[in-house]
């Protein structure tokens, strides 16, 4: 398996961590949109000390122009699909809203068949179609629980899926100036900025200074988020969108698989079959990628 390939399907599997953090988290008081700026702001620092640490000059933009793309990394994606997310929780459930949001491949691949003149390939039907097949059954998405949808949380759980698209759409334009390392911290950066007045600082600063939510806090910025993000946008650079918004779906199956090994959540067959229809895309466009590069050579 080539690295960037690997990175996009390492930073994935970080992204699946989320939930262990973010229940950690619910457990001291916070509320979902507190813990997406707790996600953002502490990511945004790690990824500040260690630019600094690392190039302090790359912390600069080469164009204030430039600013537009991590408006629509931070803002449009990071922001927007979170709030559509939690939205669409909060109006079905968590397995309807996890199946909408896993609908960004679909978007990737139209949009970047516009914008990036990506083709739509037999295989990359093949393997989306399967991709979004495994998520719904991973997820407990069946024909007999559609009637319980209602229009709104559609509209939310399918804004969330193209939010979380347009971070591997507007990343494409930003990589073409700055390095994967650069993109993420600028995204976090400014998406810390924007989420900045809604935080109820006099209400909850004080359980920052608790070692136990500074732990989870810190960690939910590290590991699921400033590390995944920097793995996934450097295997971007390399890889086509729509391949690596396939790739990145193996992070319902970690997600699935935490819940069943740490929270002992129930298990099904009808799961254990859409983490095969997961496994198996990614394996389809693996191989459709080794063949493609064997013929040019």
């Amino acid at each position: 398996m080539n690295k960037p390939i690997l990175f996009i399907i390492l930073g994935a599997a970080l992204w699946g961590t989320i939930g262990w953090f973010v229940k950690q988290l619910y457990a001291f008081g916070f509320t979902p949109m507190e813990v997406v700026t707790l996600r953002v702001w502490s990511s945004a620092i790690i990824l500040i000390i260690y630019m600094f640490m690392r190039s302090p000059s790359n912390l600069k933009l080469k164009h204030y122009s430039d600013m537009k793309y991590f408006i629509g990394t931070g803002v449009c994606s990071i922001i927007f699909f979170n709030y559509c997310m939690f939205t669409a929780i909060e109006l079905s459930t968590i397995p309807i809203a996890t199946a909408l949001l896993y609908t960004g491949p679909a978007f990737v691949m139209i949009i970047s068949f516009f914008l990036f003149k990506e083709p739509f390939t037999q295989i990359k039907v093949i393997a989306l179609f399967m991709t979004l097949l495994g998520t719904c059954f991973v997820v407990g998405l069946s024909p007999g629980n559609l009637n319980n949808l209602d229009f709104v949380s559609i509209l939310f759980g399918l804004g969330s899926g193209l939010g979380y698209a347009l971070y591997s759409i507007f990343s494409k334009f930003s990589l073409k100036k700055y390095s994967s390392l650069q993109v993420t911290s600028f995204t976090f950066i400014v998406a810390a900025v924007a989420l900045l007045p809604f935080f109820p600082y006099q209400e909850k600063i004080s359980l920052l200074f608790n070692g136990a939510t500074l732990f989870y806090a810190v960690g939910l910025g590290l590991f699921p988020t400033a590390l995944a993000y920097i793995l996934y946008t450097n295997g971007l650079q390399y890889t086509e969108a729509s391949k690596a918004s396939i790739l990145s779906t193996v992070e319902p199956v970690v997600a699935t698989l935490i819940g069943i090994f740490i929270f002992l959540e129930p298990f099904t067959y009808l799961q254990m079959l859409g983490m095969g229809c997961i496994i198996g895309a990614v394996f389809i466009v693996q191989l459709y990628g080794r063949r493609k590069l064997s013929y040019q050579q």
